[in-house]
């Protein structure tokens, strides 16, 4: 085929014509008004080509028309994007008698440089549902007129596509819903990627594109007729939606014309470019990269909200069974709120203008699972804009978050807060990483995403299906006070966001801004803190020590100080690994993760007695608890009543708690016990301060035993002066201390009595422990006893492990009371059904003989057969 010799005159104006359009983008920033132009211009080239290769042919030209779909479709065609066209005809003898000259017209298009893709369909192909390829009937929609015949078109747009959609309209709303929700699963159902793909990713342009389809084929479908153009976009987002296009086309054909290819990720450098430049915000003025980004998540945020929306209201029948399951969930209704197909709803609108009422929505959210409606949304931000009461005018604040941070469904209330602004204005101190992009090639998440990742992926462990998972998980089970935690993943990132020399040190002083204005209890302020400042300790471990080296769990033996922050501090480490990307906890680092902390507890149960504390305290704190000893008034006689206790005695009490202590034991010259009682919220604690006595520890568990209380927790301190320091945490299963204040008074009374010897404990004791009854369910625990006389120099190691019962504490210190054992230092710990308790045991001063091992041994399992 000779080559048409108006071919180099027409690629010399489509360059000129392409570079014009390029010089006006350059000049003006406007990505929208260039995409338009381009497609306007490459619509004249086709209808040239047209008219030269098939007009002039003849052979049933006037029955052919040329259509475009897609973004040339939708006239957003950016410098290196395809080109996709539609040859229809009334028959098919008409595209066979052409073929040749649509191809000579398509060969053009590639000669000058344009990626066309032509597809040739009979009116009836355009009719019927193609379901081995929706795409093509949901592209249809995006249908416009190019060249040819213009009958054609009218048929194939008023009548075929019409029908079509009112036919089959709900199938292709079911399939473009399941393939986006697919795509945003694909991307990890979030828009806060440091390297997003402006077109691909949730928020991006392909949501854009689906909204568009779901408002079109929502109306075909319903009424048969095509939605004005003013009209796609709802009312209610018509502006936003509109600044977010304008925003995301100005990046799109930057970075095709940066890059001279259709690549859609906007990596570190071409975010600092785009800034450079002020693409989409402020043309022409240098904005600073972290700002632009922001930006680019404003307007991400704005579409991937929409689209889920709308993907709601076109919900098709066929998800029946889906609506039955929200309807079954959404029995929740209360005073407050009503639920229906999955939304919270307010009943009370109009009346709700305090703070109160909105974290109640919020605590409704954590404890269902359920969505915001729209107009629940729209309160909430009305609220936030009016602003409603801080937090200072709600006193109740900080025990109401606490409590949605401990429900199952915390993270999509925390997720909720954040983007509605409200998690924000409850902690400013979270707007440092509000949508920051901290550049590296590990992380994938801007920060405020990674630290909600963390949370997200810890509450996921509560359904774990890897065996990994069910590990981990059952940690996680063991927690009392999972509430810390997940404070501590809010915030063990901040300082990333501020200007402190490493980011532990900016994240903790977030905390100690919170600290300073909210009501948060000293003991959990050191949990807070201790998980902050040591977040990346095991993980440096496990990853750049060997954890095989006694040293190495030494030392993080000395960091944790107790079985309770290592649980945690696993945990927080686990959820931060697993969170940076979803390829970055391999079986590998999940296998030396848990082996670090299986390694650490046992290091930990076998030296609870090591490393005595000196007779003078001054050098024996460790460094974080230094600061608060230095922060109040040590009395005089605490170094006397600190001598020898074990040191981890320093790291499972704050400075706070140790002094009270010292305090009770100052009372004994004039009481042989002192005790107090506190609720800890999920559990209680009872402190017994006594000299030392034959059955102490015994009688303590048989008086809680009598009163109905199950122990899960227990530590037991001996110091050089023989004064026992007796902490158990344990729960109210009848509510009895809650429900009448005046029996924690008689508890305590009853404590001082029995250890008097004015109360007989067996009296007390009487019909308490029975034989459990086994129901045969659930999986056989058998009764582990083993002593270790390595791991002590003083004492003898008893570690016993059996199913939990209850009265079970009583039973075995009854059993080492019986054999004249003291108890030099026990830590009692509960693990699901399994209890796991360890003590370190003399008798006389001595360790135990083999004789009084296999004796306590054989009365043991006697006891607990």
């Amino acid at each position: 085929m000779a080559l048409s010799p108006h071919r180099p005159l027409l690629q010399d104006a489509c360059t000129a014509k392409f570079e014009r359009i390029r010089a006006e983008f350059q000049a003006s920033g406007d990505g929208l008004s260039a995409a338009r132009m381009r497609a306007g211009a490459v619509d004249q080239v086709i209808q040239q080509l047209y008219e030269e290769y098939i007009a002039s042919e003849g052979g049933g030209a006037d029955d052919l028309c040329i259509v475009a779909l897609g973004g040339y479709g939708r006239q957003e065609l950016f410098p290196f994007s395809d080109i996709d066209l539609l040859i229809v005809s009334s028959k098919p003898a008409t595209l066979a008698a052409l073929r040749e000259p649509i191809g000579r017209t398509v060969r053009a298009l590639w000669d000058l440089r344009l990626r066309a893709a032509q597809t040739c369909r009979t009116l009836d192909d355009c009719s019927v549902l193609h379901r081995d390829n929706l795409e093509f009937n949901v592209a249809l929609v995006d249908l416009r007129y190019v060249a040819g015949s213009a009958g054609l078109f009218e048929e194939l747009r008023n009548n075929r596509v019409p029908r079509l959609m009112g036919r089959d309209g709900k199938t292709l709303l079911a399939d473009l819903i399941e393939m986006t929700r697919q795509r945003h699963h694909k991307h990890w159902d979030t828009i806060f990627h440091l390297e997003p793909n402006i077109k691909e990713t949730p928020g991006g342009f392909r949501d854009l594109h689906v909204i568009r389809w779901l408002s079109l084929i929502s109306e075909l479908e319903s009424r048969g007729q095509w939605k004005a153009a003013t009209d796609i976009f709802p009312q209610r987002s018509r502006e936003a939606v509109s600044q977010a296009l304008q925003f995301l086309a100005a990046t799109r054909w930057f970075l095709h014309d940066h890059q001279q290819r259709d690549d859609n990720r906007l990596s570190y450098e071409l975010q600092e470019k785009a800034a450079g430049q002020g693409i989409g915000v402020s043309y022409g003025n240098s904005v600073p990269a972290a700002d632009w980004m922001r930006a680019y998540f404003r307007h991400a945020r704005t579409i991937v909200r929409l689209v889920n929306e709308m993907m709601e209201e076109a919900q098709p029948g066929r998800l029946e069974l889906y609506n039955k399951y929200r309807d079954w969930r959404s029995r929740v209704s209360n005073m407050d709120f009503s639920a229906v197909r999955g939304k919270i709803y307010l009943k009370l609108p109009a009346e709700a203008r305090d703070l109160a009422y909105l974290m109640r929505l919020f605590e409704f959210v954590a404890r269902h699972g359920l969505e915001l409606s729209r107009e629940a949304e729209r309160w909430t931000e009305q609220a936030l804009k009016t602003g409603m009461g801080g937090v200072e005018n709600y006193p109740d604040f900080w025990p109401h978050f606490c409590r949605i941070l401990s429900l199952p469904h915390a993270i999509d209330a925390l997720r909720a807060m954040h983007r509605l602004g409200w998690l924000e204005r409850f902690f400013p101190e979270l707007c440092a990483i509000d949508a920051l992009v901290i550049r590296d090639f590990y992380h994938r998440y801007t920060v405020d995403e990674h630290s909600l990742i963390t949370i997200q992926n810890l509450f996921a462990l509560r359904k774990a299906e890897t065996e990994w998972e069910r590990k981990f998980a059952e940690i996680l089970s063991e927690l009392e006070e999972t509430h810390l935690l997940v404070f501590s993943l809010l915030f063990h990132d901040v300082g990333k966001g501020m200007a402190a020399d490493n980011h532990i040190d900016g994240s903790l002083q977030a905390v100690e801004q919170v600290f300073s204005r909210l009501p948060v209890k000293k003991e959990d302020r050191h949990i807070i803190r201790f998980l902050i400042r040591n977040h990346l300790e095991m993980s440096v471990s496990f990853q750049h020590r060997d954890i095989f080296d006694p040293g190495t769990v030494r030392r993080l033996m000395e960091i944790v100080g107790s079985h309770d922050r290592l649980k945690m501090l696993t945990l927080l480490t686990y959820a931060d690994i697993k969170s940076v990307n979803p390829e970055s906890l391999t079986p590998w680092k999940a296998e030396m993760l848990w082996t670090l902390y299986v390694t650490t507890s046992n290091a930990l149960a076998r030296s609870l007695d090591s490393d005595r504390i000196p007779a003078a305290v001054e050098g024996v704190l460790d460094k974080s608890d230094a600061v608060s000893f230095e922060a109040i008034d040590l009395p005089k006689g605490v170094e006397i009543f600190l001598e020898g206790f074990p040191r981890r005695y320093l790291r499972v009490h704050s400075p706070e708690e140790i002094v009270q202590h010292y305090r009770l034991a100052e009372k004994l010259s004039d009481s042989p016990v002192e005790t107090a009682l506190r609720n800890r919220g999920h559990y209680w604690e009872l402190l017994v301060v006594a000299k030392d006595r034959p059955r102490l520890f015994a009688s303590l568990t048989g008086i809680l035993t009598a009163w109905g209380m199950n122990i899960v927790a227990a530590d037991a301190f001996a110091n050089r002066a023989g004064i026992v320091l007796d902490a158990f945490r344990f729960v109210d299963l009848f509510h009895t201390l809650d429900l009448n204040p005046p029996e924690q008074d008689r508890l305590r009374q009853t404590v001082r009595d029995v250890v008097a010897g004015q109360k007989n404990l067996d009296e007390l004791m009487r019909g308490r422990v029975r034989p459990e009854k086994r129901t045969g369910t659930g999986p056989t625990i058998a009764t582990r006893i083993r002593f270790d006389e390595t791991s002590s120099s003083n004492s003898t190691l008893l570690e016993l492990n059996t199913r939990d019962r209850p009265g079970l504490l009583y039973q075995i210190s009854s059993v080492l009371a019986d054999h004249r054992c003291n108890i030099e230092v026990a830590s009692i710990d509960t693990q699901g059904r399994s209890a796991i308790d360890v003590f370190y045991l003399t008798i006389d001063g001595k360790k135990l003989s083999a004789e009084d091992k296999q004796a306590i041994e054989d009365d043991l399992l006697t006891s607990l057969r």
